[in-house]
């Protein structure tokens, strides 16, 4: 296996592309209402990131061996579909949950991210779940630092979703990314502790938690790309591109309009003097 550690110039270019790619989404949140199309919002997405951020949608025109080219420039997965869902023009209505992923080219660079919307009003479960996901994928980043394990990140997302009753899907994980949007090494959402590649600085990749509602099955639809469960149960996902520093962490899918972080991220709030 070759993992591709960055430079500090590469790092600069990682950034820019990830805060991009978060800004799409930040865009995209005021239009996820419900009778908005998926396909309505691709097309805010791609001229967003084509018009005003110079950049190239990554997802368009993609065709990794034995598939046919993605028609989009972001995947729309609403409900039990897992990832890689083909926007179209079907409107999103009340209490739909839907995972928006956005991955920006600029200058040569990806930066991959993904969000999920509730539509209006959600059920408990639908939140639950989302919220459970959001956490778990943090949790997965926290682990990250020089000397870890990508066993480690796996274990604590499995352990935490499965703890709370949800599956994790395993057919697909996290992946290295830089000038090539899937590179080494492959980052599994379940596992052990202290097993597989060791973390070193300079390492970029995604963690990018499915989490199931019911049973981790799931299947390919007939367009080739979308995935969903088997069991029609609802899925959620969240996807940081996360960097390896000399310290620790640092998450380069952020932006203004990212939502609030997890409680057990927060630092603790100041005593008042008096």
């Amino acid at each position: 296996m070759t993992i591709t550690l960055k430079s500090g110039a590469d790092i600069d270019g990682m950034r820019t592309a990830g805060r991009l790619a978060s800004e799409v989404l930040d865009m995209l949140t005021p239009h996820i209402v419900p009778g908005v199309t998926t396909l309505q919002l691709d097309k805010l997405a791609h001229d967003h990131m084509v018009n005003v951020q110079g950049g190239i949608p990554a997802t368009l025109g993609y065709q990794p061996p034995g598939y046919t080219a993605y028609p989009a420039s972001l995947c729309a997965s609403v409900n039990h579909q897992v990832c890689h869902g083909i926007p179209n023009d079907r409107a999103l209505k009340n209490g739909d949950i839907v995972n928006i992923d956005i991955t920006v080219i600029k200058d040569g660079w990806h930066g991959d991210t993904s969000r999920m919307f509730i539509v209006g009003e959600g059920s408990i479960q639908a939140k639950r779940l989302c919220q459970i996901t959001y956490e778990a994928m943090w949790k997965g980043i926290h682990k990250v630092k020089p000397g870890a394990r990508l066993g480690d990140i796996g274990h604590v997302i499995q352990t935490y979703a499965e703890g709370a009753g949800f599956s994790i899907v395993r057919e697909f994980c996290g992946h290295g990314i830089g000038r090539k949007f899937h590179e080494e090494p492959q980052v599994l959402h379940y596992g052990r502790p202290g097993t597989l590649e060791e973390l070193v600085p300079g390492m970029i990749f995604t963690i990018e938690p499915m989490v199931n509602a019911g049973r981790r099955e799931i299947r390919e639809l007939g367009d080739g790309w979308t995935i969903v469960t088997k069991d029609r149960s609802l899925s959620a996902q969240w996807e940081h591109t996360v960097l390896v520093t000399e310290t620790g962490y640092e998450v380069l899918t952020l932006s203004a309009g990212y939502p609030a972080l997890p409680a057990f991220l927060q630092p603790a709030p100041a005593l008042a003097t008096s």
